[in-house]
C-alpha cells in the first residue's frame, strides 16, 4: 500500500524541511520588526520623555546616548531589510543579516564599556533598562548571526561551506 504523504517523516522530506526553515525565518522575521519597533519606541521616548528610561542626568550620560540615534538607526534599517528578506526568502537575508548582527554586536560592546566604566547598571530602574538592552542585543545579534550562518544555503543555494 502507497504511503501517505502524512507518514512520511517531517524531517525526511526535502519540502517539508524547507517549510520548516521558511517558517523559522518568518518568526525570525517577526522578531526583527518587533526589535525595530523597540529601537524606534525608545527613541521616541528618548527625546519626548527622557527621564523615563535615562539611567543618570549627567552631560557625559547624555552626550553619550545622543551618539546613537544614527548608529541605532542603521541597525533598524539593517533588521527591517533582514526581515524582509527572510520573509521573502531573498539572498540578501545573508548579507544584511550578518551585517545587523555584527552592527548590534559592535553596539552592545559600546554600550556595555559605558554602562561597566560608569556604573550604570546600579542605577535604579533606568540601570535595569540598560542591562535589558545588553543583553537584548547581545542575544538577539548572536542568534541572528548564528540562525543566518547555519541557514545560508536556502538563501542562497550558490554559497559554499
Amino acid at each position: 500500500m502507497a504511503r501517505l504523504v502524512s507518514e512520511v517523516p517531517y524531517e525526511k522530506t526535502p519540502s517539508a524541511t524547507v517549510t520548516v526553515v521558511q517558517e523559522k525565518a518568518r518568526s525570525l522575521a517577526v522578531l526583527l520588526w518587533v526589535l525595530v519597533v523597540v529601537i524606534i519606541a525608545y527613541w521616541t521616548l528618548w527625546y519626548t520623555h527622557r527621564s523615563l528610561i535615562a539611567s543618570e542626568s549627567t552631560r557625559v550620560y547624555y552626550g553619550f546616548e545622543d551618539a546613537f540615534p544614527l548608529a541605532d538607526g542603521l541597525l533598524a534599517l539593517g533588521m527591517a531589510l533582514t526581515a524582509w528578506s527572510l520573509w521573502t526568502t531573498r539572498s540578501t537575508a545573508v548579507l544584511f543579516g550578518l551585517m545587523s548582527a555584527g552592527g548590534g554586536l559592535y553596539l552592545f560592546g559600546m554600550d556595555v564599556l559605558f554602562d561597566a566604566e560608569h556604573g550604570i547598571w546600579a542605577r535604579g530602574t533606568g540601570g535595569l533598562v540598560e542591562a535589558l538592552i545588553n543583553v537584548v542585543t547581545l542575544s538577539a545579534s548572536a542568534l541572528l548571526a548564528r540562525w543566518i550562518w547555519v541557514h545560508r544555503r536556502h538563501f542562497d543555494p550558490t554559497t559554499s561551506t
